[in-house]
């Protein structure tokens, strides 16, 4: 099926219209003038004939004698007919057929005027006799229209080739121009495209060559990406302060926070009276809030490092140990869970250990928050090509179809029963272990599980190609 032309290429549309337009001016004039030349061949036919009658009609002499007897007096009728390859026939008063040419075809009886036989014309003329001026006989000269005919149709024929030809001319021509034309237009299309897949609005339009409308249209895109990247820079800088503020702000946050933690500890070692007991639920209350503040504080300023470009100092570490360290941390909150680990060999990266750990603490934490008691929890760290790969899957409810696009994102937590947090996250857990993984070139990716339930990859690019065998002790099963 093809295209609906609404649908195809400025350029083709332009040339239809160019090659459309052409068609129906040619048939026009087509049309006129071939029935002019047409009627012109057949009057110039017609000419011929009535002159030839005329010029034989005044060759041929019939007199009347005085026994009544008619005397035919006419050219040889044979060199007559023969240059048009015409019949020739004469006949006296009453209708007898007097001479004729060679091989002349049977005309009928003389019928004075014109007459079509047997795809001939037939023009009969009469002869008057001088001395009495009586009618003393006819001419008929007749001659095949079939030659008139087949000049008149290579006449159509030829028309239609020339307007057909012409208008492919003028095809071939229109799309040629429409081409040119669209030039520009197709370079300014390149060039927005390229600035759409790079995001990159400094990039400059081509030099208009004209002062027309597409040399407009190329000044005002040239305005519109100049305006887009003073809007993106101011942009930029407004974030690179905001970052750097709240980067800033958590940082001088955890001084007076940790004070206030170790000041409350040393308040709640005091009040171990039994009629104290309201001000240590106080106290008890205030130390979680300000622990939770803390974390909260301290997940904030890693965002806003991350965020700010401020990489934390890089050593060789192993992953592998890092991860049973993550294991071993969590270990206590797992409550009625399975917890096992697979990670046998060691994993050289080149990377910050506290931001490595407090990537798969929060992978752990995740999988324990979100998994109902009696599930099983899997850690599972390998290499995979020039990648290190660190897996936590379980078989709980998985994460749902509409939430995977953007778990990764800030402040987005699931909801629902599977979810026995006694307090709720502040739904910065995933969006750290996606900012350290690509801090450290790497990438985090949520899928299904092969029990059904969530799994979480990470995968960093290994320190060296081969893997090293394990010198501390790994946590196979807690």
């Amino acid at each position: 099926m093809l295209p609906r032309p609404s649908t195809w290429p400025v350029r083709w549309r332009l040339a239809a219209v160019s090659a459309g337009l052409t068609l129906a001016i040619l048939v026009l004039f087509g049309v006129i003038v071939g029935n002019l030349a047409a009627k012109r061949v057949r009057d110039d036919f017609n000419r011929e004939m009535r002159g030839a009658v005329s010029s034989l009609a005044s060759q041929v002499q019939i007199v009347d004698t005085i026994t009544n007897t008619l005397i035919t007096r006419e050219p040889d009728l044979g060199d007559f007919a023969s240059p048009n390859d015409a019949s020739v026939r004469i006949y006296g008063w009453g209708g007898q057929e007097l001479d004729a040419s060679p091989n002349a075809a049977e005309l009928g009886p003389p019928v004075p005027g014109v007459r079509e036989i047997a795809g001939m014309r037939v023009i009969t003329a009469t002869l008057r006799s001088r001395q009495t001026g009586r009618i003393a006989g006819y001419v008929q000269y007749a001659r095949d229209v079939q030659h008139v005919d087949s000049t008149v149709d290579r006449l159509w024929l030829v028309i239609a080739v020339c307007i057909l030809g012409a208008t492919l001319l003028a095809s071939l021509a229109g799309v040629a121009i429409a081409r040119r034309a669209m030039r520009p237009i197709s370079s300014l299309t390149a060039t927005a495209r390229t600035i759409a897949d790079t995001g990159d609005p400094s990039s400059h339009m081509p030099e208009p060559t004209a002062d027309d409308e597409v040399g407009e249209l190329a000044r005002t895109l040239e305005q519109m990406l100049r305006s887009l990247d003073a809007a993106r820079a101011e942009r930029e800088t407004a974030l690179k302060r905001q970052r750097e503020f709240v980067a800033d702000a958590s940082h001088e946050l955890r001084t007076p926070l940790t004070s206030i933690l170790a000041n409350l500890e040393l308040l709640q070692d005091t009040l171990d009276s039994p009629t104290q007991g309201d001000e240590r639920a106080m106290v008890d209350s205030a130390l979680r809030s300000s622990g939770r503040m803390s974390r909260l504080v301290g997940d904030l300023l890693l965002l806003a490092r991350a965020d700010a470009g401020r990489i934390g100092a890089r050593t060789r570490c192993d992953l592998a140990e890092i991860a049973a360290s993550a294991a071993a941390e969590i270990a206590p909150t797992v409550g009625e869970r399975e917890l096992r680990t697979d990670n046998e060999l060691a994993l050289p990266v080149d990377g910050n250990p506290d931001e490595l750990h407090r990537l798969v603490l929060n992978l752990l934490d995740n999988a324990v928050r979100y998994t109902p008691p009696g599930s099983s929890i899997e850690l599972r760290v390998r290499s995979e090509g020039g990648d290190a790969v660190v897996e936590v899957a379980d078989d709980g409810p998985g994460v749902a179809a509409e939430l995977r696009d953007q778990i990764f994102e800030r402040f987005v937590r699931g909801d629902g029963p599977a979810d026995t947090a006694t307090t709720g996250g502040s739904g910065l857990g995933l969006a750290i272990v996606s900012a350290v993984a690509k801090s450290h070139g790497g990438r985090a990716e949520v899928t299904d599980s092969e029990r059904g339930g969530a799994l979480f990859r990470i995968r960093l690019p290994l320190r060296a190609a081969k893997s090293e065998q394990r010198i501390s002790p790994t946590l196979d099963r807690l």
